[in-house]
């Protein structure tokens, strides 16, 4: 039986640890720290560490919403994604992760890319109503 990636990082320790790395590197960045005024950086990166468990193979305790429904609110365009997701690969060297081990992780990350990028802002406005929207702008 193959051993699931959640294991062959070891587990939660090791997710917390890149997601600690990798959510201090978004707060502190200039364009994606807009989407996370008056959030709590411990609860999302404690989400995210469940959510990805799952996604990896390991336990199933994430109780979130779906990205999708999860960032709905929030205006992404592909390049801030690819911007988060550089910084997630940026986390996960700095934590001494094998590369085999790194590509698996950022192939799970990058498969949510289409779930939560916004193809236009007319499309995006259209979308969604019921919520107060995310627009960040672009710093100079």
């Amino acid at each position: 039986m193959k051993e699931s990636l959640f294991d062959a990082l070891g587990g939660f320790p090791t997710l917390a640890a890149v997601h600690k790395t990798f959510y201090d590197s978004v707060f502190d960045h200039q364009w994606l720290k807009q989407y996370f005024i008056n959030q709590n950086q411990d609860s999302l990166e404690q989400q995210q560490t469940n959510f990805i468990a799952e996604k990896m193979g390991g336990p199933k305790i994430y109780s979130g919403k779906p990205p999708f429904h999860a960032h709905i609110h929030l205006y992404i365009t592909e390049e801030l994604f690819d911007i988060r997701h550089a910084l997630l690969k940026q986390s996960i060297c700095e934590a001494a992760i094998p590369e085999s081990l790194m590509l698996r992780w950022l192939r799970i990350d990058y498969a949510f890319k289409k779930s939560v990028i916004d193809t236009s802002l007319e499309d995006f406005h259209k979308r969604y109503i019921f919520r107060t929207r995310i627009i960040a702008n672009k710093p100079r």
